[in-house]
């Protein structure tokens, strides 16, 4: 088992650590990820807490190539006799692989753009804390006869990427998370964030955010399937935006794999679309650094409509004769790259303003269970959840009862009337981004549902 000073892994440990993996590998070339997390989770449900985990780890995972073969081993020991057998068993399973004639030689020192991502307040955030907090938010729920569930967690990550031919780079960070759901008898409401600081979470609001969605949305009525106006809040965006992301890698696009071969350069969406991968934008998170410790580079991916640039790894770049990105996942993998920083921009509505020009239409707050119907045209399946009302004369009449919706995320995209300014926004369907919330023409609901 890792030891107490694992965890607390510092640039200087980490090094140390890499240091002892370059005296035992006899290897052509060798990389080393040297990873410590803390995480701590405290869970409620029916009004209570029912329980409180709190969990620690640390690896070291050791990629090694000989005579053009490359294989990965991973440990969670760091003594000396651990390494050692690392080193050796990493060795033996790459000189059973293939060669590689692609494999590039391992990268250079390189040079980061600092950034601090890492709060004490957050890594040390107690359980009486966060059971406190838990008490404010079941509170608010019996006030209204609701019943609360959810999750508040934190902790911090820290890791270490090293090779043989020089490069060090090293990333740590905290993290927060609040979700939470209250339920009626009818209905329910849900909201979340996720941020660096936990104080930036405002559980009180989250909570009372979704009873309000909770209340306005009991004894839900149906409606019938159809093509109608809606306006997604943030996190129904980014659930949906996030099936899109592998299909701007470089590598994806070369093998026909994504939804813009033979695109990129054509303008897809509507003139109002642009987004971006930015690991430096203020609300993001993550090391600026790839999986293979090249800087991360922010990278306009669609402008006004158009499919500008796609993202790589050192090898697809290699392949492809382009420049790599900074995108690139640790080797090996089957993705080999992906931009995982989404930046979207939105505009100056509010989702009351989006309410207020809506003649008739849906308000959806989040989407669940969404599944790829078509990997090409992009279309997606999906039910609404935790708050669906319908607008009539600018006005949020009632809830109504959850739709299965089976929309084309490329014509959704050229479909956008207007938008909010972004935000950083959690969902359950995709990792966080920076996204807006969207008023979209002819959003297609293909069935209703009996709750």
């Amino acid at each position: 088992m890792p030891t107490k000073s694992q965890m607390n892994l510092t640039r200087q440990r980490a090094e140390e650590v890499f240091d002892k993996v370059l005296k035992y590998s006899t290897a052509d070339e060798t990389e080393g990820t040297v990873s410590s997390t803390s995480y701590a989770l405290t869970r409620f449900a029916n009004n209570t807490i029912h329980q409180n985990v709190a969990e620690e780890g640390a690896s070291l995972s050791v990629r090694v190539v000989s005579e053009g073969r490359m294989a990965r081993a991973s440990t969670n020991k760091f003594n000396e006799a651990s390494i050692r057998q690392l080193c050796e068993n990493a060795l033996v399973l790459a000189r059973l692989q293939p060669p590689d004639p692609a494999l590039l030689p391992m990268p250079g020192p390189q040079t980061y753009r600092a950034l601090d991502r890492f709060f004490s307040e957050t890594a040390q955030l107690t359980p009486q804390t966060r059971a406190e907090m838990v008490a404010q938010v079941v509170a608010r729920a019996e006030k209204d006869g609701l019943t609360a569930a959810g999750v508040f967690s934190s902790g911090a990550s820290a890791f270490g990427l090293f090779n043989s031919r020089g490069m060090k780079a090293y990333h740590e960070e905290t993290m927060s998370e609040f979700s939470v759901t209250m339920m009626s008898d009818s209905s329910s409401g849900w909201a979340k964030k996720t941020a660096p600081y936990w104080m930036e979470l405002e559980p009180l609001e989250l909570a009372e955010r979704a009873a309000q969605k909770a209340l306005a949305s009991r004894e839900p009525r149906e409606v019938a399937p159809g093509r109608y106006t809606v306006i997604l809040e943030p996190a129904a965006m980014l659930d949906l935006l996030g099936f899109m992301t592998l299909d701007f890698s470089g590598l994806a696009v070369h093998e026909q794999r994504s939804c813009f071969t033979g695109r990129v350069g054509q303008k897809m969406f509507g003139e109002n679309i642009n987004f971006r991968d930015d690991v430096f934008h203020p609300l993001q998170t993550g090391a600026p650094f790839d999986g293979e410790g090249i800087p991360r580079q922010r990278v306009p991916i669609v402008e006004k409509g158009e499919v500008k640039n796609l993202v790589y790894s050192r090898q697809t770049a290699h392949k492809l004769g382009a420049q790599p990105t900074g995108h690139g996942f640790p080797l090996p993998n089957e993705y080999a790259e992906a931009p995982l920083n989404i930046v979207m921009d939105g505009d100056r509505s509010s989702v009351d303003d989006m309410i207020r020009s809506t003649e008739r239409g849906l308000l959806v707050t989040r989407f669940w269970y969404i599944r790829e119907v078509d990997p090409y045209k992009k279309i997606l399946t999906g039910m609404t959840r935790d708050g669906t009302f319908w607008i009539e004369d600018g006005q949020l009449r009632q809830g109504v009862k959850n739709l299965r919706f089976n929309q084309s995320l490329v014509d959704m995209l050229d479909q956008v009337e207007t938008m909010s300014p972004p935000q950083r926004t959690a969902g359950e369907e995709s990792f966080e981004m920076v996204v807006p919330a969207a008023k979209i023409r002819e959003f297609n609901f293909a069935s209703t549902t009996k709750y």
